[in-house]
């Protein structure tokens, strides 16, 4: 089986940058569509971004302007400008291989471990 494997979480302040990653384990396993959710204490996991094989991009309202999804081969980023306390939440990568790819839990059958992020005032 495929894992994901995530890297990059940490603290910042408020208006610091962090770069997830994420890579399958086996490199050459390619996913049609991956993408980033996240998961604050207390709330459901919520879509951030998204991209599809070819380049199509989707992002969260939350987010649009300020975080950049990227694919480099089978390698997931997420760079993080301009952080807000309310982006404190545990980071997911998720994947699949075919389907659709919305920012929607349902739509991925594959997930990470996940990194923290904590954004501090």
């Amino acid at each position: 089986q495929v894992q994901l494997l995530e890297s990059g979480g940490g603290s910042v302040q408020t208006g610091g940058s962090l770069r997830l990653s994420c890579a399958p384990s086996r490199y050459t396993y390619i996913y049609q569509c991956m993408g980033w959710f996240r998961q604050a204490p207390g709330k459901e996991r919520e879509g951030v971004a998204t991209i599809i094989y070819g380049g199509n991009i989707r992002y969260s309202d939350s987010v649009q302007d300020r975080f950049t999804i990227s694919k480099d081969k089978n390698t997931l980023y997420l760079q993080m400008n301009g952080l807000k306390p309310e982006d404190t939440a545990m980071y997911y990568c998720a994947a699949r291989s075919g389907g659709w790819c919305r920012l929607l839990t349902a739509d991925f059958d594959s997930w990470g471990q996940g990194t923290q992020v904590t954004v501090s005032s």
